[in-house]
């Protein structure tokens, strides 16, 4: 290893797909929407490091050059390099935000006539343009009594269009989902699931689920009390010990 303190670049993409020419194309309320993801899932990452009691700079070989045997290692160098993309992807991403926004005030400027309700801009706020809902990318396989996934109201069956920032596109083997929790202890994650009645309709749900320790669980259920079935996956996954109880993830047949 040449630079232990270097970052390492994780194994499958290291960022979500973004590029200025996919986003230059999406309305003010998708750029928006990516906007809030990546400062979600940034502020996750630093709750990663901040449970190892490290920062970016943080050493991570002892004084005689060893590699420090108190913290994660290679769980900090993966982190640190995808804070490293996440951060290069953000500033791409506000460039183009700029750019539509250039754009935007120059069209104004050219069309006085132009009703400012149905601009763009209003857009960008949210409340003007209907959600458009995510493909699901997991399904809650079963939950534990008492525990964090069953006061946030999951149920068995239930579909995961996204949990906090993660969703179909961006959770890389489901991962991101450990990601997320280990980031977010203690505090609120949105889940928004699909739900399927009695009457074969679907419901669509937006839960917040608190990943705590010490629920009362079992350790390998971890912070939250449910098991989930990625529809993607072709191994078993673990989202790692004392994390909100998506304890196994077993490959969907």
């Amino acid at each position: 290893m040449d630079n232990i303190h270097a970052p390492t670049v994780p194994a499958g993409p290291s960022s979500r797909p973004l590029t200025n020419g996919d986003a230059k194309h999406l309305s003010f309320a998708e750029l928006q929407a990516k906007k809030e993801n990546l400062e979600a899932e940034l502020k996750a990452l630093s709750g990663v490091l901040d449970s190892h009691g490290v920062n970016m700079d943080t050493p991570l070989t002892t004084a005689d050059g060893f590699p420090r045997a108190d913290i994660d290692v290679a769980q900090i160098r993966t982190t640190r390099s995808r804070i490293i993309h996440l951060k290069n992807d953000y500033k791409d991403l506000m460039n183009t935000i700029e750019k539509h926004l250039h754009q935007h005030f120059a069209s104004i400027q050219d069309s006085e006539d132009a009703p400012p309700a149905s601009t763009p801009l209003a857009g960008m706020l949210g409340d003007s343009i209907p959600e458009t809902l995510e493909e699901p990318f997991a399904k809650v396989n079963s939950v534990v009594a008492g525990s964090p996934a069953e006061s946030a109201g999951l149920r068995p069956g239930d579909e995961i269009r996204s949990f906090g920032y993660v969703n179909k596109t961006n959770h890389d083997g489901l991962r991101r989902v450990a990601e997320c929790v280990q980031g977010n202890e203690g505090q609120r994650v949105l889940v928004k699931i699909s739900r399927r009645t009695e009457s074969s309709r679907r419901q669509e749900l937006q839960l917040n689920l608190t990943p705590r320790r010490n629920w009362g669980g079992r350790a390998i259920r971890g912070r939250m009390g449910a098991a989930i079935d990625g529809f993607d996956e072709i191994d078993d996954f673990m989202i790692g010990k004392e994390n909100i109880g998506f304890w196994r993830i077993p490959a969907a047949n």
